[in-house]
């Protein structure tokens, strides 16, 4: 069946409505482009539904019942703590809710249509949709790729009831007793903390010499005391090997050291990687041409081998973030639009939801060294700023590495209480040329959390307040 005879005419299609393909729809638009989205599965796409924002929900939901039962030392004495987990569930589904229609409401506000199907490109100026009701042709002048990325399977792990993805554990619809998660990177140690916070006895096999590579030591050191103090049992060095399955739980075999050893667990979270979603769409087919692990190759504009075709977010090389998509898209829309736009790199933050939080921007201390940098650095302590002994969050530390010569900044890291949120100054600093100099005399308001950061250029210039300068 063919909806329409005709191809429909547009100036810009964008295929995908995620935190990337969204973004570039709304900047193509206002940029007087008229825009097609095409989504195959939900708008907002992995972020919104299955992935950024319901993890981070549950991350809250966890937080909030630890606090609950642990803050006598505050005064706070909370008898018969519960979790009510389906009511946690509704929750997070209400947040999702709100902002995938909200999505949808700054689509339609900016007369952007949305297609709900899949896309195969004929040629270079022409697609198909199939949706639910049959086809419908669409010729168009520019394409953006912003199709995101799903995650690995590995063949002794299949996906089934019990052994389960990111997306998976996000929606279970009871509490697990034990889970075992394979992959200590961002995605499973975020969930994997998440589950301890509820209640849930949690094991982390990572393959490799210690979890969230990526990561300085000294930050990771913190977040694995902290996994130790839930009860999380971390192995590294541990290889999966296979799995048993059984109507209410699962057992898991892996090696560590060449000893096997076995995990028993109602779930086992596979979380060793994303694939991005580039099959299927026929764009070998129109020359495109591709990278290393079936990603997209792009210029500095996000603009494919084909010269009216872009690819943003999960498809192309380089750290998989949602506000790396974002960027990509306003960039990849406004070069459509003709303007001089091109993606830096330099200060875009990379997050780690743990407890405490982590967050770097820019070069941390090894990589400046190693770029030929004689540096200036700067470290200042959660647990002598105010705000977080407030708190009783008090693990932790801010770190700003600079350039010896003139104090321009180069990067920073924060392990602590807040560091998704105060990670922002850095990278204005970063992204603005700017000195540690200008961070030490910009006044910060007391008592905040952003005052470490002040505190930590102080340092790294030598003249610290609240610690004793070394000599």
């Amino acid at each position: 069946m063919v909806v329409g005879d005709f191809p429909i005419e547009t100036d810009t299609i964008v295929i995908g409505a995620g935190p990337g393909g969204y973004v570039a729809a709304i900047r193509a638009a206002q940029l007087g482009q008229k825009v097609t989205v095409i989504e195959k599965e939900y708008v907002g796409g992995v972020c919104l539904n299955v992935g950024c924002i319901p993890s981070k929900a549950m991350i809250s939901v966890g937080h909030r019942f630890v606090q609950a039962k642990e803050s006598d030392d505050m005064g706070v004495i909370a008898s018969e703590v519960k979790l009510d987990f389906a009511k946690a569930q509704a929750f997070k589904e209400s947040v999702v809710k709100k902002l995938t229609g909200g999505v949808s409401g700054l689509l339609k506000g900016n007369g952007i249509e949305v297609v709900m199907g899949e896309a195969y490109l004929n040629d270079t100026n022409s697609l198909t949709v199939a949706t639910e009701s049959g086809s419908q042709h669409y010729n168009f002048k520019n394409l953006i790729i912003a199709t995101g990325s799903r995650p690995v399977e590995i063949p002794s792990f299949k996906f089934t009831k019990r052994v389960i993805n990111s997306t998976g554990a996000l929606n279970l619809t009871e509490l697990p007793k034990k889970l075992v998660v394979i992959g200590g990177g961002y995605i499973g140690t975020e969930l994997g903390s998440a589950y301890a916070n509820l209640g849930s006895e949690v094991t982390i096999l990572e393959g490799g010499k210690d979890i969230l590579a990526g990561f300085e030591k000294q930050m990771t050191q913190i977040v694995k005391k902290g996994l130790k103090k839930k009860g999380v049992t971390v192995e590294v060095e541990a290889l999966a090997q296979g799995v048993e399955e059984s109507e209410d739980g699962v057992k898991v075999t892996y090696e560590v050291k060449g000893e096997t050893k076995t995990v028993e667990a109602d779930y086992v979270l596979v979380t060793v990687g994303r694939r991005p979603n580039t099959d299927e769409m026929g764009l070998e087919s129109v020359g495109i041409e591709f990278a290393e692990r079936g990603l997209i190759k792009v210029d500095k504009q996000c603009r494919t081998s084909v010269s009216n075709i872009y690819a943003i977010g999960d498809v192309v090389p380089g750290l998989q973030l949602a506000h790396k998509a974002s960027y990509e898209g306003k960039v990849a829309a406004e070069a459509i639009a003709g303007e001089t736009s091109i993606v830096d790199y330099l200060a875009i933050p990379a997050v780690c939801f743990t407890d405490p939080e982590m967050a770097s921007v820019g070069l941390n201390e090894e990589q400046a060294k190693a770029e030929g940098y004689e540096v200036s650095v700067g470290k200042f302590a959660f647990g002598a700023n105010g705000r977080a002994l407030a708190l009783n969050e008090t693990d932790g530390f801010a770190k700003i590495v600079a350039r010896k010569e003139d104090g321009l900044i180069l990067g920073g890291q924060i392990v602590g209480v807040g560091a998704s949120d105060t990670i922002a100054e850095l990278a204005l600093a970063i992204e603005g040329g700017m000195t540690l100099e200008d961070v030490a005399m910009t006044i910060h308001a007391h008592p905040t959390l952003g005052e470490i950061i002040m505190e930590a250029a102080e340092v790294a210039l030598g003249t610290p307040i609240h610690m004793v300068a070394k000599k």
